[in-house]
């Protein structure tokens, strides 16, 4: 009978551990975050956690399951941070700078944790077919700008609406750069289709990200933002301050999402999904097996 009591305990003190193993991970609704949420949910798996996925989630929606503790962490944008959430509207274009100032008022303000940002920066830009970009020894978006107001060739781009619209958009941007571009020759359209577009040469010049796999899949040339317009938007994981205070092994479990990666893996990444069919979770545990760090 002791025995049997005894053993009871155990796997009551057992069950209570894996229940406070669990966690509650989310991602937003395109490719870069489905493979970001996949990456961060099989880590943790590999490391003991019982992981629960709520993924394709929008930008408000998993921001506020997060604030609630509907969510325990998610990866996101400094740049989302900065104008979204913590509604500044000054652009800091310091990456570093940037995250510190949002690492700090986020956990000031909301308790939230911003683990080591990671070495990317998913922004808007601004892309060429390779063989216009070589025709034109366009580099830069000022070389651009210098192309196009010295030119009498029509060549249209293909904006999405959101950047299209924005005070801080594609205009502003134009300003910027002291670039002459007449509202008929910008086209409105979904981001997927300005890739089919440029690549049927209906247009010569798309707004893309800059860490899009379909960079790769159509050979297009992302030009430089030399005057650093763009605002930054370095991703990382965001944990609930009590979470991470119950388990702090959670910062050492991601940190090869640090260590590991840099834009070039993860366009190509992005790419595999977009351009390749692969699923996110896939790709995810493709590369981490690559590493080593999900065992045997």
């Amino acid at each position: 009978m002791k025995k049997l009591i005894v053993l009871l305990l155990v796997l009551l003190v057992f069950a209570s551990f894996m229940i406070a193993k669990s966690v509650k991970v989310g991602a937003k609704n395109f490719t870069e975050q489905y493979i970001l949420g996949s990456l961060v949910s099989q880590l943790l798996g590999a490391n003991g956690f019982d992981v629960d996925e709520n993924f394709g989630m929008s930008t408000f929606a998993v921001r506020s399951g997060l604030e609630t503790g509907q969510m325990d962490m998610y990866p996101d944008y400094t740049g989302t941070a900065w104008t979204t959430y913590l509604e500044h509207e000054d652009v800091i274009t310091d990456p570093d700078e940037l995250y510190q100032l949002v690492k700090a008022e986020d956990y000031e303000k909301n308790d939230i944790v911003w683990l080591d940002k990671i070495n990317f920066n998913n922004t808007y830009a601004i892309a060429v077919r390779a063989d216009f970009a070589a025709e034109h020894n366009l580099k830069t978006l000022s070389d651009l700008s210098e192309y196009l107001n010295n030119t009498d060739e029509k060549h249209l781009m293909g904006i999405d609406f959101e950047f299209y619209e924005r005070p801080d958009g594609f205009f502003a941007m134009a300003d910027e750069y002291g670039m002459k571009v007449n509202k008929s020759d910008v086209k409105t359209m979904e981001i997927g289709i300005t890739y089919e577009a440029i690549a049927r040469k209906d247009i010569d010049i798309a707004m893309v990200f800059s860490t899009d796999g379909k960079l790769s899949r159509y050979n297009l040339v992302v030009l430089d933002d030399d005057l650093n317009f763009f605002p930054v938007y370095n991703p990382a994981v965001l944990v609930r301050a009590e979470v991470l205070e119950e388990y702090p092994e959670i910062a050492d479990i991601l940190a090869p999402l640090v260590k590991y990666f840099n834009a070039d893996i993860m366009i190509r990444l992005n790419y595999l999904v977009d351009a390749e069919g692969y699923e996110p979770d896939e790709v995810a545990e493709a590369y981490l097996n690559g590493l080593g760090l999900l065992g045997d």
